[in-house]
């Protein structure tokens, strides 16, 4: 789901239109879209651990 976002997120859509493509496929919340906070968490996650793996490399 992260990979689907972040190239949705290169295709400079909101956040919203984001999470209205998306889909769980596992958990509690299987086959539910999540929510543009959960899209906006998941991006900022990914940035954070992409910022510390590029201070130690």
């Amino acid at each position: 789901m992260l990979a689907v976002a972040l190239h949705l997120c290169g295709q400079e859509l909101s956040l919203r239109e984001i999470a209205e493509r998306l889909v769980n496929s596992t958990g509690k919340k299987k086959g539910q879209h999540p929510s543009a906070a959960t899209v906006m968490r998941m991006l900022r996650d990914h940035d954070e651990r992409a910022l510390e793996a590029s201070d130690y490399g």
